[in-house]
């Protein structure tokens, strides 16, 4: 038995419509085409689907079977659709994001594996690279999107003509001492503890001039807030280090504290402005980097410790 689906499309018609006639007005058919599609149809499986009333057509049993096995073809059409116009409108290229250390676990490698289920035909390349270096690359055009701690001395003022900041995220600050130390209620308890130096191309370094007021010059010093994290675990002092650094984990003997007064971290991505720039998927990713930072939680609790035994 061979049912021609069109002749299915139209008892759906005439089911929904309520009646031939308006059938007919639904698909722009005459009446009479419609009865013959809906004969032929019979005549294929041997039963009548409709039952014809004064007021109009109801389907039979066998009308009701084949009305459905339509609509589940239509929803089939519908579905194949939208995924034709999905690869018609498929993002394809390569975008180069150069970013730090707590950006790329935290927020760039979940989005890499998100933006390949949903544009596969699309390449993200990370690129972990130093301020400045990444500065010249992105105006070089090595690099398409930078994710820049907007309060380092590398990216502050104006962006360079040619390139726009876009807002991504804005984290509390957290204080990070050895578990063994009393947890701190206020800024004023932090004034007579040796303080870890930091680089002075960071946004922690302002943070932390700031924090540690006029406490004696540091001497050991970090860049790499994973590497600010091993030495207040080895007993070294104290240090500022952002809410990505210790989302996923704190390390053994260590904890983050919150504090009011420590200020935030506040993350932009930065990209070309030119006649061709930013290319469209530039624009993907970069919406996409957007929605993901908005969906973190970065508000941690007032004091962060290892899990025990951990």
């Amino acid at each position: 038995m061979q049912i021609d689906p069109r002749r299915l499309a139209v008892l759906l018609a005439v089911h929904r419509a309520g009646g031939v006639l308006a059938a007919g007005d639904l698909l722009h058919l005459t009446p009479s085409a419609v009865s013959q599609q809906i004969a032929r149809l019979e005549e294929t499986i041997g039963v009548a689907v409709l039952d014809r009333q004064p007021t109009g057509a109801v389907l039979t049993p066998a009308g009701r079977v084949l009305a459905e096995a339509a609509e589940h073809i239509e929803a089939e059409l519908i579905d194949a659709r939208k995924a034709l116009a999905a690869l018609a409108e498929d993002v394809t290229g390569t975008v180069v994001i150069a970013a730090f250390q707590s950006v790329i676990r935290t927020l760039l490698i979940p989005l890499l594996r998100q933006l390949r289920e949903q544009f596969p035909a699309l390449e993200v390349v990370i690129r972990e690279m130093e301020t400045r270096k990444a500065l010249q690359s992105l105006r070089s055009g090595a690099v398409d999107l930078l994710i820049l701690e907007a309060e380092s001395p590398a990216s502050q003022g104006k962006p360079a003509r040619g390139t726009r900041d876009v807002p991504v995220l804005e984290e509390p600050w957290l204080v990070v001492l050895p578990t063994g130390m009393a947890d701190p209620v206020s800024t004023a308890d932090l004034e007579h503890h040796t303080w870890l130096g930091v680089d002075s191309e960071t946004a922690a370094h302002a943070a932390t001039e700031r924090t540690r007021g006029g406490t004696p010059a540091p001497g050991h010093s970090y860049y790499d807030y994973n590497v600010a994290l091993s030495m207040v675990a080895g007993g070294l002092g104290i240090a500022l280090v952002p809410a990505l650094a210790v989302r996923e984990a704190v390390p053994d003997g260590v904890k983050a504290v919150s504090l009011p007064g420590l200020g935030t971290r506040t993350l932009v991505a930065r990209h070309r402005t030119t006649r061709s720039e930013p290319r469209k998927e530039v624009v993907t990713v970069l919406d996409a980097i957007v929605t993901l930072a908005a969906g973190l939680d970065v508000a941690l609790p007032w004091t962060v410790e290892p899990p025990h035994g951990g």
